[in-house]
């Protein structure tokens, strides 16, 4: 048997990110269904790609390493704020914030200076990101909270969705 919590524990993705990515879509953590499937935004009823297909013309039919491509060509990164916690479940609000590791920012941005903006995929994103990134980032970027696409987040419409989602997702120069 496991000892207490081994169970729970998660380790998060590599970031999906083209070197002149512009924008960076952020969640907390990937759920069950994700981690199952080594694939972001896996689950059957998250919102993500039929909203990321909306926006930027693909099909969200296409198989996922072609939808990677697509969102990479629009200049758009995934990644997630934890690289590792103890969390049982999918829900962001069962995460343990004394096992929480973030993911090194630092370096990403390092990597990927055309990134402009950052888009939250829900508010345990923002908040993760604003108390355990934020404060030792000297990169100036723009914030933008976005409602979860997550299935578990029922109380915002697709079309509301999808209508903050498109406004994030589009940079104009």
């Amino acid at each position: 048997m496991a000892p207490a919590g081994q169970e729970d524990q998660v380790q998060g993705f590599a970031p999906v990110a083209a070197a002149d990515a512009r924008v960076l879509v952020l969640g907390s953590m990937p759920g069950v269904a994700s981690l199952r499937q080594a694939r972001y935004y896996a689950h059957p009823r998250n919102a993500f790609w039929p909203i990321a297909a909306s926006v930027f013309g693909f099909d969200p039919g296409l198989e996922y390493g072609q939808r990677l491509l697509a969102l990479q060509a629009a200049g758009v990164a995934l990644w997630d704020v934890l690289q590792a916690c103890e969390r049982p479940g999918s829900l962001d609000a069962d995460i343990r914030g004394d096992t929480l590791v973030a993911n090194d920012f630092a370096a990403f941005l390092e990597r990927h200076p055309a990134i402009v903006r950052v888009c939250f995929n829900g508010g345990k994103a923002a908040a993760l990101y604003r108390r355990h990134v934020l404060p030792g980032l000297a990169v100036p970027l723009e914030y933008i909270d976005l409602p979860s696409t997550s299935p578990a987040h029922a109380a915002a419409s697709f079309e509301r969705k999808l209508a903050a989602w498109s406004r994030a997702l589009k940079l104009t120069d």
